[in-house]
Order: structure tokens, then C-alpha cells, then sequence
């Protein structure tokens, strides 16, 4: 079985399939400026953690992806058949 991935822009979209996920929307610690996100991420249970992760709002966190114009490409499953977390924030 191959693995697929689905690239979107739709705020909806992003949202179900994090929160599907268990994900938070987080940005990485450091990389805020103005009160602004820093570098986007997506905090999903056993991954990078507090101490290298903000979570934030999706408010804010769209806010940035918007700003930025980024596109969320995400797999579905794994090659075999697995669930899959993997996503890659990419320019539109």
C-alpha cells in the first residue's frame, strides 16, 4: 500500500486532522517576535514537548500561516496502512 498526502490551505481542514491527531498548535520556543508565533509546529502526544514548544492559539497560529502563505501538507497513512502524524508546513 502506498502512503498519500493532501496538501491544503483550508483552516477547517488543518484543524480536524490535528485534533484527530491529538495535536496542539504550537510554535517553537524562542522563535517569537513582535508577540508574534514563531516557527510553526504542531505538538502531538510523544513528540518535542514543552520544553521545546509553545502552544498557542489557532487563532494565532492561522494568523501566521496566513501571514507566511503556507500550505499544510499532511499524510494520511502510512505506507503500511498505519495512522500517520506527519505533516510539513510548505509555501503556497
Amino acid at each position: 500500500m502506498a502512503s498519500e498526502s493532501t496538501t491544503t490551505t483550508d483552516h477547517e481542514e488543518i484543524r480536524r486532522w490535528v485534533e484527530e491527531h491529538d495535536g496542539k498548535p504550537a510554535s517553537v520556543k524562542g522563535t517569537e517576535k513582535s508577540g508574534k508565533a514563531g516557527v510553526l509546529r504542531i505538538d502531538f502526544p510523544g513528540g518535542a514537548g514543552e520544553d521545546q514548544l509553545e502552544h498557542i492559539s489557532w487563532d494565532d497560529w492561522f494568523a501566521k500561516f496566513d501571514e507566511e502563505k503556507l500550505a499544510f501538507l499532511y499524510q494520511q497513512q502510512k505506507a503500511d496502512g498505519s495512522d500517520s502524524t506527519f505533516f510539513k508546513p510548505v509555501n503556497r
